[in-house]
């Protein structure tokens, strides 16, 4: 029993699921707005964008590399969709895979700069980033999007119900994308060939190269499946939103990073799970909204998601170095 405690509480999740729990408890005293049904699913097709991406960064990470260009995948792969949505109809299923698609494509490039230039992820998606947005901002002249079909503006919910509170609610179009995105994601890394290849890749690529692993391929499938997930997060933005602005989806770089970061995924790769990145996002989430309700400035919000970064590298850093110097006293 007492081994079995000590396992627990030397998981990373363990410890965001305390400190989510506590907080929730917090907010539900302070404001008696947090707990309603009402608010919990606002804030859940809220996030379910940000919880989407941070699926594909996730794999990412976890395969030794980083993108930082999504955002701009995104708004591509949005306007693509939006512009064919509005001048030929359609469905869900077409809107979803012509943005994935489009970010699948830009995700590939992405891929072969890094492999072939040798250069570091960072500068590369970095570069890619302004690349693609800047290109997106000239062939589109910046002009939003509007006026889309009746079937797109009303979504889809399935499992609806009448709260107390009189107001109707369900599994939308953003909480069940999301819940499929995760199951993917889940079953794709610990049950698939492909899983096990990536974080061998990210735990020590010369390794696994020498294996027999193709770090191309790897690289490929890590980059083509963030620009993917950020395609189809796009769709569900602009189903939530009901517009496309070229510039939407920028800037979401830094929460993404916060929360896959905040889950106890290894910016050095090879080490991480979806449990920690799905509770970093939700502990994310209740902090964003506990701040809203309290009325707190939106620039506070920015301020926190950097701390936030900050001490989850720095705790992440500390408890590597401790493993390492505690496998060093054994040997």
């Amino acid at each position: 029993m007492l081994k079995s405690c000590r396992h627990l509480f030397a998981h990373h999740e363990f410890w965001l699921a305390v400190l989510i729990v506590l907080l929730s408890v917090f907010l539900s005293i302070t404001n008696e707005d947090f707990m309603t049904l009402g608010n919990v699913f606002d804030m859940t097709t809220s996030t379910a964008i940000l919880a989407i991406m941070a699926c594909g960064l996730f794999v990412v990470l976890v395969s030794g590399g980083i993108d930082i260009s999504f955002p701009a995948t995104a708004a591509t792969a949005q306007y693509v969709m939006a512009t064919y949505v509005l001048s030929q109809g359609g469905n869900f299923f077409i809107a979803f895979a012509i943005a994935a698609i489009v970010g699948l494509l830009l995700g590939l490039i992405n891929a072969l700069l890094i492999y072939r230039l040798k250069v570091p992820s960072i500068i590369i998606t970095i570069s890619t980033l302004n690349i693609f947005f800047g290109l997106l901002i000239y062939f589109t002249n910046g002009e939003w999007l509007y006026g889309f079909p009746e079937w797109f503006m009303d979504g889809v919910e399935v499992m609806s119900f009448t709260g107390s509170d009189g107001y109707d609610y369900g599994l939308s179009l953003p909480i069940l994308t999301l819940i499929a995105v995760i199951i993917f994601t889940g079953f794709l890394m610990s049950k698939t060939r492909i899983g096990r290849q990536i974080y061998a890749v990210g735990g020590n690529a010369d390794a696994a190269k020498r294996v027999g692993i193709s770090i191309l391929g790897v690289m490929l499938f890590v980059y083509g499946y963030m620009g993917a997930l950020a395609g189809i997060a796009s769709v569900v933005q602009t189903q939530i939103t009901q517009s496309v602005a070229p510039n939407a989806l920028m800037g979401f770089e830094l929460t993404v990073l916060a929360a896959v970061v905040l889950g106890g995924v290894s910016m050095t790769g090879g080490k991480g799970s979806l449990t920690g990145v799905i509770l970093g996002v939700a502990l994310l989430a209740i902090v964003k909204n506990g701040l809203t309700l309290a009325g707190v400035p939106s620039y506070w919000h920015t301020v926190l998601t950097g701390l936030i970064i900050v001490i989850s590298i720095s705790f992440t850093a500390y408890n590597e170095k401790r493993r390492a110097a505690a496998g060093g006293h054994l040997s």
